[in-house]
């Protein structure tokens, strides 16, 4: 009884502590503080019941007779919103705080929203090498599945909590990257209710328009309903070499020559200033080193991100053997490097050690308890930003992130499209000296079309439209919309992820 009681004690003491201070102060000055004594054992309730019902559900195989009613709901529920006058648009109804992206998507008050209940794993065909899933599906879920039976999908991001879905609307990117492009790439067929409540199913052969418009129209051509995806063999660890190298030319050079190497099965770059990096390089094996075994994601290891900076600051290259799944995974504990500034002293052992197995919390749970003064300051003085260029223009690019934010660690991973691409993420609180958002955003921004790269959209955006279709090749997406009904069904989308079109 000692241990709740003393629970109680402080959960007592906690409550009069925010009475007192105000719920507001604690959120924005103390937000540990309320991390740690409820979201993070409030989303460990989520893994686990999300875990069970996603191994039942698979396990009866219920999911494949009920995904036919399921899409035939939303069809339903489309017919309808034609047949009352279709007023508005519409949307999905999950709610905006559910999604990874930290935009919050205020046209869900405004549109139509049709419920989309799609979230288990269909099939998996090994004979013809493809996962059958719905879109609300998590990368958690398709490798604690996949990685069981020896399968794994050629491109898988990093984060538990992406959605195939949102991947596939939006998109998505893997160290493997560099061998099979982005998410998209990977995906052989999508099934879609469109605007006027038909399905459809396209693939590269049979409605191609529609396959390849698709990715990054974020839901404005119809709902998702299922996509069928690539799957490989997969084998148990990964191999991962970690070489520091300093000089900002020494590292674009070792970065892109390390991208053109088809031996490598993944690589990845940590840049911790503008002159130090490190650069990691992976094949998959199904021999180890017991030595050099690493199992990464355990709950009380270093977060990995601090793990290879130890790389760096000790000057040593490094030879390890990570569990496929917790090499996936790396990033997630940590939520790349943004857990440190929520709870700062996360990566102390001692906290790993008696708290390490609930983190990390739900990325929807921190966006809805942060409240409207917390997602301003966030908006001010936060960014996150996941930029495309060309390879070829790296030192550059670095240079002006550096210019513009400077906010380090960077993360660098190759990606293959016509030529060689490299993704810049940049996730973390500027360290310019009057950083603006819009200002310095769209000065990035600028420098991002010049060289024909491209912005990932989950994260705010704030060219005006004219900029944004520069960016992009809108004719195929425009043709379509016009073509399928979608411009009186769903926003434009321009109109749904741009900063300068929501304000």
């Amino acid at each position: 009884m000692e241990p709740a009681v003393s629970l109680a004690v402080c959960a007592l003491l906690f409550l009069l502590w925010v009475r007192v201070k105000g719920l507001e102060f604690v959120l924005i000055h103390q937000r540990w503080v309320f991390v740690c004594l409820f979201l993070l054992p409030l989303s460990l309730i989520f893994d686990i019941y999300y875990y069970v019902r996603a191994w039942v559900v698979f396990k009866l195989s219920s999911a494949p007779r009920l995904h036919e009613q399921r899409v035939r709901d939303i069809q339903k529920q489309v017919r309808e919103w034609k047949e009352q006058g279709s007023k508005t648009f519409m949307c999905t109804g999950r709610p905006g705080w559910l999604t990874v992206s930290l935009r919050v998507g205020k046209y869900k008050k405004t549109h139509k929203n049709i419920m989309i209940n799609l979230m288990d794993i269909l099939e998996v065909d090994t004979k013809k090498q493809i996962v059958r899933v719905e879109p609300l599906v998590t990368m958690g879920q398709v490798t604690a599945l996949l990685t069981s039976i020896g399968w794994t999908l050629p491109v898988l991001p990093e984060l538990d909590d992406l959605t195939v879905g949102g991947l596939i609307m939006g998109t998505g990117i893997e160290s493997s990257s560099h061998r099979y492009g982005l998410f998209q790439h990977i995906c052989t067929a999508y099934e879609l209710v469109l605007a006027d409540g038909s399905f459809v199913r396209c693939t590269p052969m049979e409605n191609s328009d529609l396959f390849y418009a698709v990715p990054w129209s974020c839901g404005t051509l119809g709902f998702l309903v299922a996509a069928e995806i690539r799957i490989i063999p997969a084998k148990k660890y990964i191999k991962l070499r970690f070489e520091p190298v300093r000089g900002l030319e020494a590292i674009c050079d070792k970065f892109t020559h390390e991208s053109q190497q088809p031996e490598n099965h993944f690589v990845e770059g940590l840049l911790y200033s503008l002159h130090e990096a490190v650069i990691m390089t992976g094949v998959m094996t199904d021999e180890a080193e017991p030595s050099k075994l690493n199992s990464i994601g355990n709950y009380y290891k270093p977060w990995f991100f601090k793990h290879v900076e130890n790389y760096l600051k000790t000057n040593r290259e490094g030879l390890e053997y990570i569990p496929l799944r917790h090499y996936y995974h790396r990033h997630t504990r940590s939520i790349f490097w943004e857990l440190q500034d929520i709870i700062p002293f996360g990566n102390n052992p001692i906290f790993r050690y008696l708290f390490g197995w609930m983190v990390p919390p739900k990325i929807s749970l921190l966006k809805l308890t942060q409240g409207e003064t917390l997602r301003k300051l966030y908006e001010q003085h936060h960014v996150v930003q996941d930029m495309l260029v060309p390879m070829k223009c790296l030192p550059q690019a670095l240079h002006t992130f550096h210019n513009d934010i400077h906010v380090y660690p960077i993360w660098l991973c190759p990606f293959i499209l016509a030529e060689l691409y490299v993704d810049i993420g940049a996730y973390g609180e500027p360290r310019v000296k009057h950083f603006e958002a819009r200002s310095c955003m769209r000065q990035l921004e600028k420098f991002v079309r010049s060289v024909h790269g491209f912005q990932m959209l989950y994260a705010d955006c704030y060219m005006d439209r004219e900029e944004f279709w520069e960016m992009f090749d809108g004719s195929l997406y425009h043709r379509l919309r016009k073509q399928l009904g979608c411009q009186d069904a769903f926003p434009e989308v321009y109109d749904k992820i741009c900063k300068a079109a929501r304000h």
